[in-house]
């Protein structure tokens, strides 16, 4: 069957899209490996909008049931396998609907007009000594999400980039005292955004602090780190460690699109349309400024509305 959107992602991007493909009455291949994304892990999600406060799990299965409600008649849904590439079906003229096969982990081919990638990201983990162990534990990898459990209370945030100094700037809201440790003497982060966020009176930098351990009990109690200049190794009392040192892009899988140093898939913000004509990206696999699951699930509705339009168009010719 050639169909005439394929969706990758299971996430909030992927799901908005496909409620709305459906509801549009696209013929849409929904491919994902689980509906599993990053904020599964999160125990309290208070800023996803019309809900205020809901676990990541339950978040997850209620945007599935979502979808699934959907299902059928113009959208077929396929969970289990992991797509392996995107490739452009040769033959078929630029900036004309019909012209893309996408591939499995289980040698499956699906063609289709038009393709929405919405396969996330992963953060980079936190390379420390029990950093796994106290992942969930106090150590956490969203702000948005888990921010205000730690209210009146002091914080580490690991990373010198944008990321991390406007995590900072959250969890003054919240927190005493907010420690920003990046591991060498250079802050990434623009210098307005440091001028002013390091001018709080709660936040304090530390340059040249490597990670070497987080400490603990039943939960997170301390952070140790090494100064780089002197070699001295330093501990700092936190209940809170809040880890902004990037984002992996899962965009690994398709290379014919345009992508930035970081593996990002380059869009258009006003379309979400990528570098190869019929081939739409949204979400945290984009270059998008900011990526929260409000944003992504907006970015893929708007995605979505310029597929359609772009599909009918093609019907007309």
């Amino acid at each position: 069957m050639n169909y005439e959107l394929i969706i990758i992602g299971g996430g909030p991007a992927g799901i908005a899209a496909g409620v709305y493909a459906a509801r549009k009455k696209l013929q849409t291949l929904f491919l994902t490996y689980s509906f599993e994304n990053q904020s599964t892990v999160s125990l309290d999600i208070q800023n996803w909008i019309g809900t205020p406060s809901i676990s990541g799990i339950e978040l997850s299965k209620n945007l599935e049931e979502h979808l699934r409600t959907y299902a059928g008649e113009s959208l077929e849904i396929r969970t289990g396998s992991k797509v392996s590439s995107v490739s452009k079906i040769e033959g078929q003229p630029d900036g004309e609907a019909g012209g893309f096969e996408v591939a499995t982990d289980k040698r499956e081919k699906f063609s289709s007009k038009t393709v929405l990638i919405t396969s996330g990201s992963v953060r980079r983990k936190l390379d420390a000594k029990g950093a796994d162990i106290y992942e969930h534990k106090g150590l956490t990898y969203c702000a948005s999400c888990d921010g205000p459990l730690f209210a009146g209370q002091n914080v580490a945030v690991i990373g010198g980039g944008n990321a991390a100094f406007e995590t900072a700037a959250q969890l003054t809201a919240y927190c005493n005292t907010i420690y920003i440790l990046n591991r060498s003497e250079i802050l990434r982060a623009d210098e307005i955004t440091v001028e002013k966020v390091g001018s709080h009176p709660n936040v304090k930098i530390i340059k040249n602090a490597v990670p070497i351990e987080v400490k603990g009990d039943k939960f997170v109690t301390g952070f140790i780190y090494k100064d780089a200049l002197s070699g001295e190794q330093k501990e700092i009392a936190v209940t809170g460690i809040f880890v902004e040192i990037g984002l992996l892009p899962n965009t690994d899988f398709v290379s014919v699109v345009e992508k930035n140093k970081i593996n990002q898939i380059i869009v258009d913000p006003k379309t979400q349309r990528s570098s190869v004509t019929g081939i739409w990206a949204a979400g945290d696999c984009t270059d998008g400024l900011y990526h929260q699951n409000n944003i992504a699930a907006g970015d893929a509705v708007k995605a979505l509305e310029d597929i359609y339009l772009f599909i009918h168009a093609n019907k007309s010719r």
